[in-house]
């Protein structure tokens, strides 16, 4: 799908002349977001085989605190799409999945052999469920990307809890972490390999130690600049702003939902 060889790949991500890679390894540097798809759509069987891997996953405690669902049907789609900031691509790619930390579930299946589930309760229970989830996605991107599909991750199901609840008629216990659009990227649209932080500020050996960020806003300035941004804004300036209250954009009400939806309360 990408022809960037393993050492062009590490350049990009780190700005440095890459090490020994191993070939298994380079197809994973190579993952980006799309956004642009091609019309084709995704065969039932493709789409079953997806899940299966993302059922392959590691889950903590074979819990299994997660559930996937898809959209497909055009209107409901375009529904989606305006929970999810509008998102173009939201709208557009031949495969829609939402994730959902999911204790309904479980708790159902303990209820019937008597059992109380009053874990579920504790943040440590929400917490397995977000991990679930999300080994769960990640694996299935893997298996996507390895087959030619490009990805992209939405966050933005999260910008509206309630509406994404009463959207999937969810029961207690659920609750929406991200979506995932699925395609075959499209042939005339390029999708950037994104610089990252050197591994020095962030893989450390025996304990935590800060160091920097090293060159890494200049990096992201050039590429900001090469996609048509503003290069004179630095990733440490977005980044800070973006972790601010006002680009929260409605996920401030994601605990008092997760309460109401009887998670993460103790």
């Amino acid at each position: 799908m990408w022809t960037e060889s393993s050492e062009v790949a590490w350049n990009k991500r780190y700005g440095e002349e890459a090490p020994r890679i191993d070939p298994v390894h380079a197809q994973f540097m190579l993952h980006r977001s799309v956004r642009h798809f091609a019309e084709d759509l995704l065969s039932k069987e493709t789409v079953q085989s997806l899940i299966a891997c993302a059922q392959s996953a590691s889950t903590s405690s074979n819990l299994q605190l997660y559930s996937i669902i898809s959209v497909a049907d055009p209107g409901r789609r375009a529904q989606l799409a305006e929970l999810c900031a509008n998102q173009a691509h939201v709208l557009r790619a031949p495969l829609f999945l939402a994730f959902f930390a999911d204790h309904y579930r479980v708790k159902q299946a303990g209820t019937a052999v008597g059992e109380q589930c009053s874990g579920l309760d504790y943040n440590e229970f929400y917490t397995m469920a977000v991990i679930d989830a999300s080994l769960a996605a990640e694996r299935l991107v893997c298996a996507a990307e390895a087959s030619g599909l490009g990805v992209c991750y939405i966050g933005a199901l999260r910008n509206n809890p309630q509406g994404v609840a009463d959207f999937f008629e969810l029961p207690p216990g659920v609750v929406g972490l991200f979506g995932l659009c699925v395609g075959v990227p499209a042939i005339n649209k390029d999708a950037s390999l994104k610089p990252r932080i050197g591994q020095s500020s962030v893989y450390f050996e025996e304990k935590y130690r800060s160091s920097g960020l090293g060159d890494y806003d200049l990096r992201m300035s050039n590429f900001y600049d090469q996609e048509g941004m503003k290069g004179d804004v630095t990733w440490s300036m977005r980044s800070g702003r973006r972790v601010g209250e006002s680009f929260l954009t409605g996920r401030e009400a994601l605990l008092p939902f997760l309460h109401k939806q009887g998670m993460d309360s103790r």
